[in-house]
């Protein structure tokens, strides 16, 4: 399921596919602005959103198979309730 088909699906239940887009567009935004500010996103009987910092790594570069350290990053981890789980 993508973006439109979320849409399309809450459309069915507000008034206008607009208000629907305005929603979900809303929602998403929402959500990436607490995790851009590392906040934990918790949505009740679905998961949570949660950014991991990563280390410094070792690596190696396939091209030329030369070693190459990664610097530390940010990502994004999610992890699923047991009620979206059980369902499975």
């Amino acid at each position: 399921m993508n973006r439109l088909e979320i849409i399309r699906e809450i459309s069915k239940h507000l008034t206008t596919e607009k208000d629907a887009k305005t929603a979900v567009l809303k929602t998403f935004e929402l959500m990436a602005g607490a995790l851009r500010s590392n906040e934990k996103v918790v949505i009740s009987n679905f998961g949570t959103f949660r950014v991991k910092e990563r280390l410094p790594r070792p690596a190696r570069n396939p091209r030329t198979n030369q070693r190459v350290m990664v610097g530390p990053r940010k990502s994004i981890r999610f992890k699923p309730s047991k009620k979206l789980t059980s369902g499975i």
